[in-house]
């Protein structure tokens, strides 16, 4: 795997919080807490990819299927989550893996600190206790870094999660500039944001990838940009920066 420089996260502010990154093999994550959490995200980190890692050697077919698939009873909670991601957004548990790995160490930080702020690649879990802004990049987009997503902590919990087709190296078979979700559960925003994404390939898909899009139960915003054109439904309030 190729390391891609994630300059973005320069720009990254978060007031009245500690900022710090965590890295242990493929997985990068950015975080911002009331306190500096290094040790316990690593730990953190480190039980979601064991139990991630310990289920695909007795599943392979879930890492490597690009379709909905069915897990035991047995499965790690988290691995649970991506397959029922999967299925809900009709691709493979793999899609969500960055959105259930920034929700899971989300989820056991809260434990030790009120605000927190998971991001991985693009994929982020937020638990905050005053209104916040997650501003969108969208590659050549005139719309790229001048609006942004106003959150406020009644929200959260919950997901932000951006597939794009012209910028980074996830997996995507369309073209978006950007495509942002956002949901109560992060594996799920990410494997939609995977699969909405796929489906714009020109400004002219932007309303069929909408109306696929709220089908997908348990998504509560989606935001679509391609070119200088933007789509969006849901409980979202975009501003501008």
């Amino acid at each position: 795997m190729v390391y891609e420089e994630r300059t973005y996260r320069k720009m990254v502010k978060g007031e009245q919080l500690a900022k710090f990154t965590v890295v242990e093999k493929e997985t990068d994550l950015m975080i911002l807490a009331d306190r500096n959490l290094q040790k316990e995200a690593h730990i953190a980190i480190l039980k979601a990819r064991d139990e991630l890692e310990r289920y695909i050697l007795k599943d392979p077919t879930f890492q490597k299927t690009l379709r909905p698939h069915r897990v035991g009873l047995r499965a790690p909670r988290m691995v649970k989550d991506m397959a029922h991601a999967g299925r809900r957004a009709h691709v493979g548990p793999m899609a969500s893996v960055a959105g259930a790995i920034a929700e899971f160490v989300g989820r056991e930080l809260m434990k030790h600190s009120k605000e927190v702020i998971v991001e991985n690649g693009g994929d982020i879990f937020m638990k905050i206790t005053r209104p916040r802004r997650v501003a969108i990049f969208a590659g050549n987009s005139q719309f790229s870094e001048k609006i942004a997503l106003e959150i406020e902590p009644s929200q959260t919990p919950f997901g932000i999660c951006t597939s794009a087709g012209t910028v980074g190296h996830s997996l995507s078979y369309g073209s978006a500039d950007a495509v942002v979700i956002t949901s109560k559960s992060t594996a799920l925003a990410d494997a939609a944001a995977t699969a909405v994404g796929n489906m714009v390939k020109t400004i002219n898909d932007i309303e069929g990838a909408l109306n696929i899009a709220k089908r997908i139960k348990g998504l509560s915003s989606v935001l679509i940009i391609k070119e200088d054109h933007i789509g969006a439904f849901g409980k979202m309030k975009i501003v501008a920066i």
